[in-house]
This record gives C-alpha cells, sequence and structure tokens, in this order.
C-alpha cells in the first residue's frame, strides 16, 4: 500500500491531466449524443450583434414534456442595429419565462461549444450574459424581493456593454404599480439611448403601458404570446407574435388555478368597473351555505387537492411548470 501511494503521489500531476482530459471526453460525448437525439443544429457563430433563432426549443422543457406533446418552437432575430429591445407581453403561465430562459440557454450552449436545440442559429458572439429573472428575497441579508430586484437592475445597467445579451423577465413587480412602471420604463430608455450599454434585451413585462415605447424608441419592438379565447376559457399556443398583448387574462388564469368562483365573479366586477372608472361598492356576493355546493365541487376539490399536494419548495421552475401541465391535463383545463 505504501509502495502503491508513493506511486500515485509521484504521478499526480499526470493523473490529474488525465482526470480533466476524462471529464472534457464525458462533457463533450454526452453533448454529442444529446445534439443527435434531439436533433440539435450546429450554430454559426460571428463577430457582429445579430442574434437569429428559427424554431428554437428550451433543451430542458421539450425533455420533461409527456409522450405525444410537442414543443412549441419560437424564432428570433435581434441587434444592436435594429431591433435591439424586444418588449414581450402576454398573460402569466403563457410561456413568456420559458422563451426568455430557452434564448439564454441557447447562447450558452453555443458558445461552450456545444450544437443547440433549434433549425437554424445565427449567433453574434457575447460577452456577457445577464438576467433577472425569477422573485426571492434575501432573509439573510436582509435584503427585501424588491430590493433584490433592483441591485440585479443596477449590476447590469452598471456593466452590460453593446455586446452584451439582457434577459429581463418583469421589473418594479415588487413594489407600487406607478413606481414599477416609472422603473421598466426608465431603464428600457437607458439600454436604448445609452451608447455604451446599447445590449441586446428581451424584456417580458405585464406594464402594458410599456409597450407605447415601441412609437417612441426606434429600435423597441413588441411582440406577445398568442392567446386564443373559447368562450371564457383561455388557451395557450405559446406562440410569440409580433405586437402587443390586446389585454390582460390574470382572471383567467386565476380561475384556471383554481380560486373560488365567488372571487373569480367578484374580481370580474371591480375590473369592469376600474375599466368604466366607476366607484367601488362593497361586495354583495352571497354567503349561502347552498351556494357552497356549486363552489367546491368534485373537480375543484381534486383541482385544489392536486395544487396544495405540489412542494414548490423543494422544486424547480422548470418541474413546477410541468407539474402544472400535468395538472392541467389531468383535469381538462
Amino acid at each position: 500500500f505504501n509502495e502503491l501511494r508513493q506511486w500515485v503521489l509521484g504521478h499526480a500531476s499526470a493523473i490529474q491531466q488525465n482526470g480533466e482530459l476524462m471529464n472534457e471526453i464525458d462533457v463533450s460525448s454526452t453533448l454529442a449524443e444529446v445534439a443527435k437525439l434531439k436533433n440539435y443544429v450546429r450554430p454559426q457563430l460571428t463577430g457582429n450583434t445579430v442574434l437569429e433563432l428559427t424554431d428554437s426549443r428550451h433543451p430542458v422543457v421539450e425533455t420533461l414534456l409527456s409522450a405525444g406533446d410537442k414543443f412549441v418552437t419560437n424564432d428570433l432575430t435581434i441587434s444592436t442595429e435594429e431591433s435591439q429591445i424586444h418588449l414581450i407581453t402576454g398573460p402569466n403561465m403563457a410561456g413568456k419565462s420559458t422563451y426568455l430562459r430557452q434564448i439564454g440557454l441557447i447562447v450558452l450552449m453555443a458558445q461552450m461549444g456545444s450544437y443547440v436545440p433549434a433549425r437554424e442559429a445565427n449567433i453574434g458572439m457575447v460577452d456577457r450574459l445577464f438576467t433577472r429573472v425569477g422573485a426571492s428575497d434575501n432573509l439573510a441579508g436582509g435584503e427585501s424581493t424588491f430590493m433584490v430586484e433592483m441591485t440585479e437592475a443596477a449590476n447590469i445597467l452598471n456593466n452590460a456593454t453593446d455586446r452584451s445579451l439582457v434577459l429581463f423577465d418583469e421589473i418594479g413587480r415588487g413594489t407600487a404599480t406607478f413606481d414599477g412602471l416609472s422603473l421598466a420604463w426608465a431603464i428600457t430608455e437607458h439600454l436604448h439611448n445609452t451608447p455604451k450599454s446599447l445590449a441586446r434585451t428581451v424584456f417580458a413585462t405585464h406594464y402594458h403601458e410599456l409597450t407605447e415605447l415601441a412609437d417612441q424608441l426606434d429600435r423597441v419592438s413588441n411582440f406577445n404570446v398568442a392567446v386564443k379565447e373559447s368562450g371564457d376559457k383561455i388557451i395557450f399556443l405559446r406562440k410569440i407574435k409580433p405586437g402587443p398583448c390586446d389585454k390582460s387574462y390574470g382572471i383567467h388564469v386565476a380561475q384556471m388555478a383554481g380560486l373560488p368562483q365567488e372571487v373569480i365573479s367578484r374580481a370580474s366586477e371591480i375590473l369592469k368597473k376600474l375599466i368604466l372608472h366607476e366607484p367601488l361598492q362593497k361586495s354583495d356576493v352571497s354567503l349561502d351555505p347552498t351556494d357552497q355546493m356549486d363552489l367546491f365541487n368534485i373537480q375543484e376539490s381534486q383541482l385544489r387537492k392536486a395544487l396544495t399536494e405540489m412542494d414548490t419548495d423543494q422544486m424547480t421552475p422548470m418541474e413546477a411548470l410541468a407539474n402544472l401541465a400535468q395538472i392541467k391535463k389531468d383535469h381538462g383545463l
């Protein structure tokens, strides 16, 4: 044993080098196997700022789809010279976050030497990839969700260059509506107007007022996630299309999530009054027990049970989306 130990010590450098080579071979062979299995394409890396993806896919989400389900592909054409900032509007769960993440993952995969999930990919090299996604506080550091959000935004604005890629999934939602909208508006203007910070930017937002920037700034373009209405229900088509979203579907999504019907009805009533600038009055929703039988029917109880059993604290965002998709499918939503 002592002789073996001495021999290993004497050859430690060579063993470590061989280990590193084996790691590279392992990664490269795995990427090659996945590329062949999933029909990835070889990206074309260029020195300009054009980022063009055709029929791009999310490498993780498409793997988590149930058998028979097909991932809806999407395109992207963005550059600092023309369409520099894309504003993406659409309801929750429509696919905005997935779209942002797949863009970031494809760029990252391409620049690490991997094939990418798309039919065609022309990628202007990125010097830095910035993301502002998700919502979480920093309890240990004494920072609220909004403070964390603003700290991340500050880092982006202070360090982004005209070769960078910025992915914003909501800005300003952790504070008052007007404050959040004002910040999101000013941040977009800064990225558009500051010469050293002309980063290619994809910005998902629920602030519909922000879409007016496309009429004021030359390199801002509006896109939306397509939705189909069927009676009082909505169907997410997952397709990114030009133009702003023409309406909000927050109450529809809340209904899909299983909120009590009396809450949905009251929210719809309040929304109509707010749109018409009418005064709000005390709710006259009946609390008669006989109404509860219609409210808590078997399907709603099953749906509520399924949602309650989801341990979101132990899930990644992708796993949570996959679980919600399965629950929707199981309950015919």
